[in-house]
């Protein structure tokens, strides 16, 4: 399984009592924290999933404001806040335009990247314009006032394909709103020029992003 492939690979980065697990760290869009409940507890290292603004922690914020500056700060904020070093920096999906913003911030405290099936597209273009348009169709209709608010239905079709019925549930129970605006914003990808390590892990059954955007250039599939 995935998930069993991704374990195996961050554990074995967990080589000192130093590092630490750093989930977007990174949750993927339209999802919080939480969304690393289930897996955090298999980790061998210290463990901290983020919120993004607008949702869990950071509630507070109004999604129509939230920017990948925001989002890449939230991040930041965490890591300094717990004076954490020699992060092993995790993200999933949509965090991988959140990630490089992040290494441009904080590069002296990150060891080490993970992507797991992270959407990395052309620098200054847009996210929504990656996204497979077998599934486009469904993310477009599910932007309405500056949000982006996933049905059970339409989350189920687009992230759930493969899983079982209580790992559907699981996932469906976590969805939160998300900023539409992160989807429409040029992307800045100057992080990933930075020498730092990289994994990305593939998952062969995404039915979310295009396979040519979602593995970066000089990764290695996992």
């Amino acid at each position: 399984m995935a998930a069993d492939r991704f374990t195996q690979i961050a554990n074995g980065l967990f080589r000192d009592d130093r590092i630490s697990y750093r989930a977007k760290g990174l949750h993927g869009a339209s999802f919080g924290a939480k969304c690393w409940d289930e897996l955090i507890p298999y980790l061998s290292a210290e463990a901290l999933a983020v919120d993004l603004p607008g949702r869990g922690t950071r509630a507070e914020v109004d999604l129509g404001t939230v920017t990948l500056a925001d989002c890449a700060d939230a991040v930041r904020e965490d890591v300094e806040a717990k004076d954490l070093r020699d992060v092993v920096l995790v993200g999933h999906s949509f965090a991988g335009v959140t990630i490089p913003r992040v290494l441009d911030l904080v590069p002296d405290r990150i060891r080490h990247v993970v992507h797991v099936s992270a959407v990395v597209p052309t620098d200054r273009s847009r996210v929504l314009d990656q996204i497979d348009p077998g599934v486009r169709g469904l993310v477009e209709q599910s932007i309405a006032d500056g949000v982006y608010h996933q049905t059970r239905e339409g989350a189920a079709a687009m992230l759930c394909n493969d899983m079982d019925e209580a790992t559907t549930a699981s996932t469906l129970d976590r969805l939160a709103d998300d900023s539409a605006a992160l989807l429409s914003e040029a992307v800045n990808l100057s992080g990933y020029r930075r020498e730092i390590p990289r994994t990305y892990v593939h998952l062969t059954c995404d039915q979310c992003y295009w396979d040519s955007f979602a593995v970066p250039r000089r990764s290695r599939r996992g």
